[in-house]
Parts: C-alpha cells; sequence; structure tokens
C-alpha cells in the first residue's frame, strides 16, 4: 500500500509527503469536486503548463500565475494580445513557455466562444467524461495515466481547437478536479472498501 502516515496520524497517499504544499493540496484540493467553467479553464491551464513538469513546480507559482492571467478569467484572458504575450514571456513568476502561453490564451477564446452560448458549457463539456465512480479505492500501482474517458476527452476538446490537451494531460485534470476518486487504499481521504461516492 502506498500511503504514508503523517504526525497528525492519517495515513495519505504517498506522494502527498514529498513536499509541504502537497499536503493541504492533497487533503483540501486533489480529487475534490470541482465545478464552474472559471475554475475548470484555471485548472486545464495549469495542467497545460504542467505538462513535462512536476506538478510541484506550478502549485509554488499558482498565485503568480493568477495574478498574470487575471485570475484566469475567460473574458480577460481571451482578450490578451501581443503586449499581454511579452508580459508574460517576462514574467520570471510562471513558467515562460511561448508554446504554452500561447495554448492558453487560444483556449481562453474558445472557452469563451462556449460560455457564450451557454454558462456552464465547459463545466458541463469536461464532467460528461467522468467515468462512473469507483466501488473501491485504487491498490498502490492501481493508477494509470491515461483512461478510455481522458483520450475521449482529449480528442472531444483537440476536436473544438483546445491546445496541450493530450490524454494524460486531461487525465490529471480529471483526478486533480473530482471527475475521479485517486485516493489510493489506506489514504484517509479514499473511498471505503465497497463505497461509492
Amino acid at each position: 500500500m502506498s500511503v504514508l502516515v503523517g504526525t497528525d496520524g492519517r495515513a495519505r497517499c504517498a506522494w502527498a509527503g514529498s513536499a509541504p504544499e502537497y499536503l493541504a493540496y492533497h487533503d483540501e484540493e486533489w480529487g475534490t469536486e470541482l465545478h464552474g467553467d472559471q475554475h475548470l479553464f484555471e485548472r486545464m491551464s495549469l495542467e497545460g503548463f504542467q505538462a513535462g513538469l512536476s506538478w510541484i513546480t506550478i502549485l509554488r507559482r499558482r498565485e503568480t500565475f493568477r495574478a498574470a492571467f487575471a485570475g484566469f478569467d475567460i473574458e480577460k484572458v481571451a482578450a490578451f494580445d501581443a503586449d499581454d504575450v511579452a508580459r508574460l514571456m517576462a514574467d520570471p513568476g510562471i513558467i515562460r513557455n511561448a508554446a504554452k502561453v500561447d495554448a492558453t490564451i487560444s483556449n481562453a477564446r474558445v472557452a469563451r466562444d462556449l460560455v457564450r452560448e451557454r454558462v456552464g458549457a465547459l463545466d458541463e463539456l469536461l464532467w460528461s467524461f467522468a467515468p462512473p465512480p469507483r466501488a473501491t479505492a485504487p491498490q498502490a500501482g492501481g493508477i494509470p495515466a491515461t483512461t478510455p474517458e481522458s483520450v475521449a476527452a482529449s480528442t472531444a476538446l483537440k476536436k473544438l481547437g483546445f491546445r496541450f490537451v493530450g490524454p494524460t494531460t486531461v487525465y490529471a485534470l480529471m483526478q486533480a478536479t473530482g471527475m475521479v476518486d485517486d485516493h489510493e487504499a489506506g489514504c484517509w481521504r479514499s473511498l471505503p472498501s465497497g463505497a461509492t461516492s
């Protein structure tokens, strides 16, 4: 079982003990259902920036990312222009990757078009790919990098014009926002054996 018992006596997914910032993230956010177009756009954007990096790199810079990207307000980011791109590329507090910056702005424009048609459309689209809840928590080493649902979601998102939404990135988004519960068996946040969420 890949769990770690903390000083508070709680058993957690082992990764939660690898950095101080991970503890609160694990206990309060990861695997907790998240809804709302803007909230999900933020998480999609941050997962895109995380591609090829460790999540702790993004987590430690999250507040700076929020400031740089206008709180991930979809309309505001969609309106970013060349001056904003130059500002972002000069900001040492974020990941200065031109392709990821460009993709985030482009993705905001796609998201804007969706939510202008119907508020909640991005939320509805992403959550439509959530699999049925598992009956039991995953065992150590049993957590996949992709699933059929993340592959299908990635394909649908790319068809709409979203970028940096490969199946692995989408699965990380699904884990982070509670579309799946990947807290390992034995973790205090995992489902009790035989239960459903």
